[in-house]
């Protein structure tokens, strides 16, 4: 008979770091939260599995693109601190940002205004310039990569390791069905340069700010890579003609005759109240790290560790869960969807599962589980392929569980929807400490 208690996990130490939550999830890698404890400091942290890298043969590559962007210090760009490695896995501990995708205002408030959408392309652009010009390209820009951090500045993430991204997402990018952000010279698979490419999917985003929607969008694949080599689109009547100048010169299908980033920082509508970045370069940036990460060596090779965890606080932990509504998923005043909610409940562990397992596969969710944990997949391809969620008990103390709900592939608002419908199904499992 299973037991209802969920044992406390251990935390895990890397390095000085000690691990927290997954706060990301793609299909070659994972992020997780993580806490220096030599002074306090959160870092997200970027796992990828060393078996993986060797196996496409990207050592050398990442090793020299990891390098380059330890190096740069850009305020658009997020920040590599250092890189570990272990017997299996390579770390590379970056630059923590929380103020959520860009694209989670227009899915929250719709389309931005121009001179806002300006603003962000043009912070866009100053960290595709800089990093052009050190030689390292992104090829992957698309709304999962453009963060913001609490003062509203946009980050661009997973500059350098994009070329890992590519090789593990190629077959999972055609099944499902969302490469409306890439140049059509890539999907022509004839060879290309990175930044024009880069270039392209910096248009694309452009116009989503301004627009509110995709300018290449269809259901079917052959019809969107036909849309995109010929790029078959049409400006909304709301952007300005200097605008619709610039965009028609970036979402050139030639590549060769495609604006080039020189003449995008001098053109009319890019001007408007453009500032330069300012920041200053870091002299002396010590990469020793990086080569020990990925060199055959077992000298520096760092070990996980398990440690007793501390004691949860659970008032803490009730107080951000006082009952089970959609205030839990959406922080309005910030205008951030949030990819993850929780509740509390004081019903047995086990009976949680068998109550979330109800609720989802009437919904089209496949369910897999192991221990506390649950993967719920969904059978139907969305806008950004198959809405994937997954869900985990804690035990906060006896008779109290909190169960967390990620969203870990698929679009955000779709994940919305399948929540407003997936929690009425669990009503009676949930502690609603509002009844009297």
């Amino acid at each position: 008979m299973m037991s209802n208690k969920v044992p406390p996990r251990p935390r895990t130490r890397v390095g000085k770091y000690e691990m927290g939550k997954t706060i990301g999830e793609g299909s070659f890698a994972k992020v997780k939260l993580a806490k220096n404890v030599e002074n306090g400091d959160y870092v997200a942290i970027k796992i990828l599995d060393r078996n993986h890298v060797l196996k496409h043969n990207m050592m050398d590559q990442l090793k020299r693109e990891i390098s380059a962007m330890k190096i740069i210090n850009h305020p658009n760009v997020i920040k590599i601190f250092e890189v570990m490695a272990s017997k299996t896995k390579i770390y590379i501990v970056l630059e923590l940002v929380n103020g959520g995708e860009l694209f989670d205002k227009i899915a929250t408030h719709g389309r931005l205004k121009e001179d806002e959408a300006r603003s962000y392309f043009q912070q866009l652009i100053n960290a595709v310039d800089y990093c052009h010009s050190r030689g390292v390209y992104h090829r992957d820009l698309k709304p999962e990569n453009l963060l913001l951090d609490t003062n509203g500045v946009l980050k661009v993430s997973d500059f350098g390791l994009s070329t890992y991204s590519q090789q593990e997402d190629e077959l999972l990018r055609t099944a499902c069905g969302t490469p409306n952000y890439v140049a059509p010279e890539v999907l022509n698979d004839r060879g290309y340069v990175g930044s024009s490419s880069d270039i392209w999917s910096c248009g694309v985003i452009l116009f989503v700010l301004m627009a509110g929607y995709l300018p290449f969008d269809e259901p079917n694949l052959i019809a969107l890579y036909r849309k995109i080599g010929r790029a078959d689109f049409k400006c909304p009547s709301w952007f300005s003609p200097e605008a619709k100048k610039l965009l028609t010169s970036i979402l050139n299908p030639n590549p060769l005759t495609r604006i080039k980033i020189p003449e995008i920082l001098e053109d009319e509508w890019f001007r408007k109240g453009y500032k330069p970045a300012c920041f200053t370069e870091e002299e002396d940036v010590n990469v020793d790290d990086v080569a020990a990460a990925f060199n055959d060596s077992r000298e520096n090779l760092v070990t996980e560790t398990k440690e007793k965890p501390v004691s949860m606080n659970a008032f803490e932990l009730i107080s951000r869960s006082e009952s089970f509504n959609l205030d839990n998923l959406f922080e309005r005043e910030k205008g951030v969807v949030k990819r993850e909610t929780h509740f509390t409940s004081q019903r047995p562990a086990n009976e949680i599962m068998s109550k979330i397992e109800e609720a989802a596969k009437p919904l089209g969710f496949n369910v897999h589980k192991r221990n506390y944990k649950m993967k719920l997949q969904g059978d139907k391809s969305g806008r950004k392929g198959h809405l994937s969620v997954a869900t985990e008990v804690f035990e906060v103390a006896p008779s109290l569980h909190m169960v967390e709900l990620r969203k870990t592939r698929g679009d955000t608002l779709e994940f919305h929807k399948f929540y407003k419908t997936f929690s009425s199904g669990l009503q009676d499992i949930v502690w609603n400490t509002d009844k009297k």
